[in-house]
This record gives structure tokens, C-alpha cells and sequence, in this order.
């Protein structure tokens, strides 16, 4: 772990101050008060205790000198008055365990000089891992505090460059001391970027090539396609396949390179988890459908704020949620409302699933459970089906054709 603050800990919450002691190995720490818990990590880890002046004497051994002297026997003689041995050697102890410190102090602050450069792989519980040899880990690799994490807003997939400090007795891996560059530019600077609701936006014109053979998916690609930075929608009645699409665009998508993909499984049956699992990329948050409508939308919201960090760093990155129906409407309305492609940035797309439109949406595949429940496919309801100003994605001439499309459909 990174050297601890005493300010830093003060303004955590308490939960990630369990984190924290449990992973420094403390005994007995949820009996202990917030001042208590943090003294004890501090203690612990050997963090700067900012409340006690530069160079001041450690409270425990300041104690001793503020005692009053026990009243007592007088003293016998004049010789017990002028030798204090005791006294006399206490500065001597002092002296020496003030160069221990100091040494200790210094030893710390030269194990931080060795620099370390990869790529940050977050993980669940919030802090992360800099992987020196991406994708697969390896034992150079090196620990990410959670706190760092939210300081300097860093994503999965960020490169990430800074001095590291070597393990302590209860730690397995290095830690990073601080981050110093975020691909390629000063974490300051990263960190005073533009907010992403900021930025402007502009309507999808680079198209998800999908490049399938599942005929409902080249449907998609070419009828209704989808867009980087699109606000897509899957929608249908109770079996009209809804998961199972979802579930082969992201097949389809972990193909391409150059996108940050994100799995969000919201009210989904629980059989279905360990099916998106066993897929290209593992959910970020698995809850079934008995999960409460505020716990699936911390969900998706945490995801959707990951992928904003994203884009405003340039890439491209892609939420795919199913499903939206569990959530508070205005919670799934603001989880669509963030996909936008920005004019001087990345984008952001979500594609989730849902029983019926919400308005707003750029993309709206609409699937038709008639065609689905007897296998005809392409499954899409193609009437109801459209994306918005499909000709900035594949050019007037296919436009017109997705046009004439849908009123064959519509005539038929």
C-alpha cells in the first residue's frame, strides 16, 4: 500500500477503512472507533501523522515528561539531588531512538525511487493493479491504492507511470508511492481536465462494424446500425430474446480492438449470470432481478462513470446493460442520456435491453417475438425497428436502401 495520510484517512469512509486495516493485517479493528481505527492504520503502515509537528517527539514518549511527580519520602541527601542518573540518560535513549526513525524514515523514502510503468486494471473493490506485462499478470506487477484511484479518477486500460515502494512484511506486492503520468500526460493535468458533461457532442458517424454471421446481428449492423457514441436499445416483449442479442453483440464487439467494454447484469435471472460469465468479458456487476431498484442502479451508474473517464481521455468505450426495466426510470433515462459521442474526445455507448423505448434513444432495435419463438430470423421487428440519421454511419446510398427496407415491411 501507499504511504498513508492522516488527512486521506480522515476523510474516508469507514468502510474503506475496514478495507484498509484488513488488508494491512489488524486484529479486532470494527471494535474500534473512526480516531481509534485510523491511529492504529497509521501506526500500522507507518503513515504521517499530520497533526503532530515536524520533527516533534512521538505522544508516547512524550508522556512520560508531563507526569507530576508522585508526592513522596524527601529526598535523603544532597548527592540523590545532584546525580539524577536516570534523567541523565533518557536524552542519551532519546538521541537514539530519534536516529532510528530518522534512518527508517529514510529507508522509506529510498524504496519509493524505483519507477514502474503499465497499464491499470481496476478491481472490484476499488483499488487496482498496474500490470507492468498487459493483459496477463505477473509478480513485477504493482499495487494501486483505492485512494489513489479516486484521486486521480484513473480507468482500466489508462497507462500509468510513478515511483513504487517495495512491500512491507504483511504485503505481497510493490505499491505505487504516486501517480506521476497519465498516458503520456502529468496526472495534474489529467485530473483538471474538462468534466464530461462538459464537453460537446456530436451525432454518431463511425459505425460499430459487428463483421457476424448470426443473420439478427448483420440485420442489425445494416438496418439499424450502431454507432459510436449511439444511445442503442434493445427492446421486446417477455422472450422475444432480448439477453440472447445482447449477449452475441458483445461477442461480436470483443472482436474489434480499440473499445473499452463494460457488462452490467441488472435484474437478470440467475441462472443467466454464470452464462455471462463464461463470455468474453465478465460482468462488472451481476444482481438478479431480486436486487432492489437502488442497488441495480448504483450498478450501472458506477459503470457508466468509469466509461465517462473514458472517453474524455480519447478512447472508446461501450456499457452494454441488461436490463433496464429494474431500475428507477429517471436512473435508466440518465444511464441512456450519458452515451454521446464527443467532438473532441472519445465516446461512450450504451447498448441495453428493455421492454419498450424511453424516448431519446438514437438506436432502437426492436425484435419480434413471433418471429423468434419459431426460429425465423432475423427476429427484428424491422417497422419498429430505426436509428437516427443512418446516413452519417453508412452513407446515403445504404440509407435509402434501410428506407425501402421498412416500407417492404411495412407493406407486407
Amino acid at each position: 500500500m501507499a504511504v498513508l495520510e492522516r488527512s486521506e484517512l480522515e476523510a474516508s469512509p469507514l468502510a474503506d477503512l475496514h478495507a484498509i486495516a484488513d488488508q494491512v493485517g489488524l486484529d479486532g479493528f470494527r471494535r474500534l472507533r473512526k480516531a481509534e481505527l485510523i491511529d492504529t492504520i497509521l501506526e500500522r503502515t507507518g503513515g504521517a501523522a499530520e497533526d503532530e509537528p515536524a520533527g516533534a517527539e512521538p505522544r508516547e514518549e512524550r508522556a512520560p515528561s508531563t507526569r507530576r511527580r508522585r508526592a513522596g519520602r524527601p529526598r535523603r541527601g544532597r548527592a540523590s539531588a545532584e546525580e539524577p542518573r536516570p534523567e541523565r540518560a533518557r536524552p542519551e535513549r532519546e538521541d537514539e531512538e530519534d536516529k532510528d526513525k530518522k534512518k527508517g524514515a529514510a529507508e522509506r523514502q529510498g524504496a519509493a525511487e524505483r519507477q514502474a510503468e503499465g497499464v491499470v486494471e481496476l478491481l472490484g473493490n476499488g483499488s487496482a493493479f498496474l500490470r507492468v506485462d498487459p493483459p496477463e499478470p505477473s509478480d513485477e506487477d504493482v499495487y494501486i491504492s483505492a485512494a489513489q484511484v479516486r484521486r486521480c479518477e484513473l480507468v482500466s486500460g489508462d497507462r500509468v507511470s510513478g515511483p513504487v515502494r517495495t512491500p512491507r512484511r504483511s504485503e505481497r506486492y510493490p505499491s505505487l508511492a504516486r501517480v506521476d503520468i497519465i498516458n503520456g500526460a502529468s496526472s495534474e493535468t489529467v485530473s483538471e481536465g474538462a468534466r464530461y458533461e462538459d464537453l460537446a457532442a456530436t451525432h454518431p458517424s463511425e459505425r460499430l462494424e459487428l463483421d457476424a454471421a448470426d443473420p439478427t446481428l448483420k440485420a442489425i449492423e445494416w438496418l439499424t446500425p450502431i454507432g459510436r457514441g449511439s444511445r442503442a436499445l434493445i427492446v421486446g416483449a417477455a422472450r422475444a430474446g432480448k439477453t440472447e442479442v445482447l449477449r452475441r453483440l458483445l461477442g461480436a464487439l470483443a472482436q474489434r480492438e480499440g473499445l473499452e467494454l463494460a457488462v452490467v447484469l441488472a435484474g437478470v435471472r440467475p441462472e443467466e449470470v454464470a452464462d455471462w460469465q463464461q463470455g468474453p468479458v465478465a460482468p462488472a456487476a451481476a444482481l438478479s432481478f431480486a436486487a432492489s431498484p437502488d442497488l441495480q442502479g448504483q450498478a450501472v451508474e458506477h459503470a457508466i462513470e468509469t466509461a465517462k473517464r473514458v472517453a474524455v481521455r480519447g478512447a472508446d468505450a461501450v456499457v452494454l446493460i441488461d436490463g433496464l426495466d429494474g431500475l428507477h426510470p429517471h436512473v435508466a433515462r440518465r444511464a441512456l442520456a450519458a452515451a454521446r459521442n464527443l467532438a473532441e474526445g472519445g465516446s461512450l455507448t450504451v447498448i441495453a435491453t428493455a421492454t419498450r423505448p424511453f424516448g431519446g434513444e438514437s438506436t432502437v432495435v426492436a425484435l419480434d417475438v413471433a418471429l423468434t419463438s419459431t426460429g425465423r430470423l432475423p427476429a427484428l421487428d424491422l417497422v419498429n425497428s430505426g436509428t437516427l440519421r443512418p446516413e452519417l454511419l453508412v452513407g446515403e446510398e445504404e440509407a435509402q436502401n434501410i428506407t425501402r427496407a421498412r416500407a417492404e415491411a411495412l407493406a407486407g
